[in-house]
């Protein structure tokens, strides 16, 4: 018994004690840790470096975000006159083609000093029959000049102009005028008056070709025209903006020169000569105002009806400005 009794003991007092636990370490270690990732993905990794230094790289290469609008498409402009008068009138160029063994007559001389002052437009000689091709059969004198496509703004770049300049915004808006030289002229008269820019729509309208860039006298290089799908819908955003909107009609309630509004933020709609405004367009206008004439003429040009309400609206920008 007492033997017995010893060798419980012994048993007993070699038993380990209680001890702390691992708390699951153990079992997390045995866990697997997923794939390796990709040397580039490895923050001390000479691959990763080399990514991380490319990025960098990329960002300072990337062209800074603008807004800006659609392009227009490039024009050729052909005939001696009609090349010399645009090279003249500062109409953007890239390429001036003359004809192999053309007679070099002065309006020929002209044009390629014009073109060589420049600086930036590049001479090409050119068989008869290229240019042909290039022209489709017109009658090219032996000179074509190639016009870039212009670079039509957006709508907002023109309230951001006014913003800028800490102006009230001046626009026009053109409804229907299909003639290239009224939109040329409608861009000189916005210029002259302190206007910020003009709207046109991308249909059924003209667009900023060589002979409107000829009309604007240059100024269609620093006043932006703006190319809209839908016209009525950039007008509602105008007037979400806060702007005025004011179409000029025959038969509109008010005279140009009672209409205080236009001494504010205003957007100035203009229609084509003989329809008029459209009527979605008409029925966006917050005011419809008409330009009386004694003299009885049933209209005017479109833009010689720009140029006067544009006028009215700077002098009323100057009165208040004197207030």
């Amino acid at each position: 018994m007492a033997g017995n009794s010893q060798r419980r003991n012994r048993r007993t007092s070699n038993k380990k004690g209680a001890t702390v636990g691992s708390g699951g370490q153990r079992r997390k270690g045995l866990e697997g840790k997923g794939p390796t990732p990709k040397a580039e993905d490895r923050k001390k990794h000479k691959a990763n470096r080399i990514a991380n230094a490319m990025a960098r790289q990329a960002a300072k290469r990337r062209p800074a975000p603008r807004r800006g609008g659609p392009k227009g498409t490039s024009e050729m402009v052909v005939g001696r006159n009609p090349v010399f008068e645009a090279l003249r009138d500062g109409v953007p160029a890239t390429t001036l083609y003359v004809q192999q063994f053309i007679d070099n007559d002065e309006r020929v001389r002209d044009a390629l000093k014009l073109a060589g002052e420049r600086g930036n437009i590049n001479l090409m000689e050119a068989p008869r029959p290229e240019l042909d091709r290039m022209t489709n059969g017109l009658n090219h004198q032996g000179l074509v000049l190639q016009v870039p496509p212009y670079e039509y703004a957006h709508p907002e770049d023109l309230l951001d102009a006014a913003h800028d300049n800490g102006e009230d915004a001046l626009i026009v808006a053109l409804d229907g005028v299909t003639d290239p030289r009224n939109l040329g002229a409608i861009v000189r008269s916005v210029s002259a008056f302190g206007g910020h820019g003009v709207v046109i729509p991308e249909r059924r309208a003209a667009g900023m070709t060589a002979g409107a860039w000829k009309t604007s006298a240059g100024t269609a290089a620093r006043t932006p025209v703006s190319r809209v799908t839908n016209l009525t819908r950039a007008l509602q955003d105008y007037k979400k903006a806060g702007i005025t909107v004011v179409g000029l009609a025959a038969e509109g309630t008010h005279e140009v020169q009672d209409l205080d509004a236009l001494g504010g933020p205003v957007v100035i709609v203009v229609g084509s000569e003989g329809k008029g405004l459209g009527r979605l367009v008409g029925e966006n206008c917050d005011y419809l105002v008409r330009i009386p004439m004694p003299g009885g003429a049933e209209s005017l040009n479109a833009g010689v009806a720009a140029g006067v309400v544009l006028y009215e609206a700077a002098r009323k920008r100057a009165q208040r400005g004197r207030v």
